[in-house]
């Protein structure tokens, strides 16, 4: 009992904290200075242990860890030093010299090179308060920062079986017996209930909603379209009016390409677009009036008024991946929609009297849909496109000499790094030839310089590699830990010279104006 109560009572010795006063300097401590020293220090590391206590019972622990501690001391307003945390095990290195005895953390060698080539990380954006409606008047408003009122599920129930919509709970009491009360009278009588129609009327809010966003989207003023189109891939409350937004679509690629207005052809496709990025809204059951408009761009025989200026190729490439991404997100076994888009598009490459540009907007189409459609769909039909490319009648014809040249650009494009695997080095010109007509003069030139690129590229990282391991550089600041003749330790970081980057021509990339821009609707079957 004696032995507990002195270890209750127990504190700091005094010859403890006189060999701590020594080893910083302080010597000659007195008795009576070394007791007050030890009575506050005991009652602080008292005070540090019982509200360490504190949070290592909160956390349903019976051990006591270092973070309890350090917990401890951040609640009384100290510093915390106590213990450290890591991950992984922190080996300590013992180093001497100079008369001092040091132990260390042993620093990695920091390539400088992966720093000076890694891109700028973005700037934090600023804190800031944002407020949205959660209800109002009982009602959840259609926000993005609010759940949709209608799920993707729900939506997709509706798609499966509409009358889902239409079912609701019968009364009992109103379907089994009349409510006159002459039971008796009206027993074998028949009841008949009359399906209600389902209504698609919308609010005047919606209906502004929907005059707005449609004719900022169409408009001139390009700061008020790009707010539309973030709100039509962004706003989860447009299930009710999305028929009318698809039907809006179909009718106005109808109108703008008969009237070969390019430029509203590519706005209503960045609506598409804007849809098909929205993750509240279901389109399986629009997709009768989306990829008609879309095939419609792509294979289209005229886009716009002047086909040998106007850039309607961009068009067409980006109604490619837009019909690509359809495929993607709504390809199943029922309807099979990748396959007969690949159908419509084979059809169009096989015929001699597609237009040049329907062929264009077909094979980019092909490309866009991956690797083993351009093996099988592609490449045994380019000896025979470009037969039709080499006639008179296309080369006499400026508007069909200038598609010729776009389409043999892009077999060159989309080609090259397919031909450079299938076709094993080296490459002889004659085979190309044989094989793809007068196209095969590019494309033997095209993989012959892909394969130089890759060479190139490989022989420059072998040499980086060499030479981040035999000859190194020092930089300067100090890291790894190295023994002069005087017993100083220093430290230096040990990297190589940044190495020599392969020049590659950037990507060609298409920008349409607004000035150049104008187009036309045909059926994608003539």
């Amino acid at each position: 009992m004696g032995e507990i109560e002195v270890n209750y009572g127990s504190i700091l010795p005094t010859e403890s904290l006189k060999v701590i006063a020594e080893s910083v300097g302080i010597g000659n401590l007195s008795d009576d200075a070394a007791k007050e020293i030890s009575d506050s220090a005991t009652y602080r590391l008292k005070l540090v242990l019982q509200e360490s206590k504190k949070f290592m019972m909160h956390s349903n622990r019976c051990k006591l860890l270092p973070s309890d501690i350090d917990n401890a001391l951040k609640v009384l307003g100290i510093e915390p030093i106590y213990g450290f945390h890591a991950k992984e095990h922190v080996p300590f290195r013992y180093a001497s010299g100079g008369g001092r005895e040091l132990h260390f953390i042993d620093d990695k060698d920091i390539d400088l090179i992966e720093f000076v080539n890694a891109p700028l990380a973005k700037l934090p954006l600023e804190i800031s308060i944002r407020c949205h409606w959660l209800a109002i008047d009982g009602v959840q408003p259609t926000v993005p920062e609010n759940p949709p009122s209608v799920s993707k599920d729900v939506q997709k129930l509706e798609c499966v079986d509409p009358l889902n919509k239409l079912k609701k709970p019968i009364d009992k009491e109103v379907s089994g017996r009349p409510s006159t009360g002459k039971a008796q009278k009206l027993r074998n009588v028949e009841t008949v209930h009359v399906k209600q129609l389902a209504t698609h009327e919308l609010s005047v809010e919606q209906q502004l909603y929907y005059k707005e966003i449609t004719e900022a989207c169409v408009g001139s003023d390009e700061s008020r379209r790009a707010e539309a189109l973030q709100s039509l891939a962004s706003d989860p409350g447009l299930h009710e009016m999305l028929p009318r937004m698809c039907t809006f679509i179909a009718e106005g690629v109808k109108v703008n390409v008969v009237q070969n207005n390019l430029a509203l052809l590519i706005y209503l496709m960045r609506m598409v677009k804007a849809l098909l990025d929205n993750p509240a809204l279901y389109l399986e059951k629009y997709l009768h009036e989306i990829i008609p408009s879309v095939v419609t761009c792509v294979v289209s025989k005229q886009l716009c008024m002047r086909p040998e200026i106007d850039n309607h190729w961009a068009l067409r490439d980006f109604a490619s991946r837009l019909m690509a991404q359809i495929c993607k997100m709504f390809n199943t076994p029922t309807n099979n929609v990748q396959t007969r888009i690949t159908r419509v598009f084979t059809n169009a490459t096989n015929s001699d009297k597609t237009a040049l540009p329907s062929v264009y907007g077909a094979l980019e189409g092909l490309a866009e849909l991956g690797t083993e459609t351009i093996k099988v769909f592609v490449i045994p039909r380019v000896h025979m496109i470009s037969d039709r490319l080499d006639s008179p009648e296309v080369t006499q014809n400026n508007v069909d000499r200038i598609s010729g040249n776009q389409i043999k650009h892009l077999l060159c494009k989309i080609l090259t790094p397919v031909l450079k695997i299938t076709h094993s080095p080296p490459d002889n010109l004659d085979e190309y030839k044989k094989e793809f007509g007068s196209v095969g003069v590019q494309l033997h030139a095209a993989v012959c310089k892909a394969r130089i690129t890759t060479t190139t590229q490989s022989t420059s990282n072998q040499t980086v590699t060499q030479t981040n391991t035999q000859s190194r550089t020092v930089i300067g600041r100090p890291v790894a830990t190295t023994t002069s003749n005087t017993g100083n330790p220093q430290k230096y970081v040990l990297m190589s010279q940044r190495p020599a980057v392969a020049q590659t021509p950037p990507n060609k990339t298409v920008y349409i104006s607004q000035q150049n821009i104008k187009s036309e609707f045909q059926d994608p079957s003539n």
